[in-house]
């Protein structure tokens, strides 16, 4: 029992170390790769960008909607009609919680499977094989632009998801409980301070390159077998969602400790 929980344990610290390994080659090869302007990185970059991020908006304004919907029929319920109060619930639990959460989970949905099963196809196929042969870094052409590519998408999904449900909130509220237009944004304004925005932007950053990463390193540790190709996707998302909770329950908790 021991010598199992032992050898989980350092195989769980042989993972971290790998994933932090390729986040700080990663972070050296993007300098230099973008400061010489590669061609074929940044094409590499904007598709995974356009993927990520420009193919998932539809998405996440569905889902902002509806949750802002949600929250605001339920605040209405219970608080009655105070728009000061609708605004500050919404604020804090769709900007400190809601909105990089469900973001990143929507983005391990799609494109975390996505990368862990292209990045095990071209290794099965000898593509990485073929390319290390040529003299190409596989970190810089394969890793780093979809880490940063997956990265920049999350952060922008995240301000987007916060928009829409602000907005679709304020709608439905305004249309169906007649909420006041200036206690609702009295409401959200006075809830909103540097807390909220650190978090925000640190939660749907950290997620972002602990979900890229996560995916790449399964995607590349396919071996020859094509019945691993799946494998690898299914353990790149729960690894994903796991890290993700994981990361959000110690960045809330580091926030209020620190009281950011």
């Amino acid at each position: 029992m021991i010598n199992s929980l032992g050898r989980v344990f350092l195989v769980k610290i042989l993972f971290l170390s790998d994933i932090f390994q390729m986040l700080v080659q990663a972070s050296g090869n993007a300098v230099r790769a973008f400061s010489y302007g590669t061609a074929a990185i940044r094409m590499v970059f904007l598709k995974q960008i356009y993927f990520t991020g420009f193919e998932a908006a539809k998405i996440i304004v569905i889902i902002a909607v509806i949750i802002g919907t949600v929250i605001i029929t339920q605040v209405v319920s219970l608080a009655g009609n105070n728009g000061a109060l609708v605004g500050k619930i919404l604020a804090w639990v769709v900007l400190r919680e809601l909105a990089p959460l469900l973001t990143a989970i929507i983005v391990i949905a799609r494109s975390g499977t996505a990368i862990a099963t292209e990045l095990g196809t071209m290794k099965i196929n000898g593509e990485i094989e073929s390319i290390e042969m040529l003299g190409i870094p596989t970190t810089s052409y394969l890793v780093m632009p979809r880490i940063i590519g997956v990265t920049t998408a999350i952060v922008v999904l995240t301000v987007y998801f916060v928009m829409t449900a602000f907005v679709g909130s304020f709608l439905v509220a305004s249309i169906g409980w007649h909420v006041p237009y200036q206690q609702f944004i009295q409401g959200i304004v006075s809830s909103l301070g540097l807390r909220e925005v650190v978090m925000l932007f640190a939660k749907s950053t950290f997620f972002g390159l602990f979900i890229s990463s996560t995916c790449c390193w399964y995607g590349l540790n396919v071996d020859r077998s094509a019945t691993e190709i799946p494998q690898a996707a299914t353990k790149a998302v729960m690894t994903s969602l796991f890290t993700v909770f994981l990361l959000d329950g110690l960045i809330t908790y580091l926030s209020s400790v620190m009281k950011v």
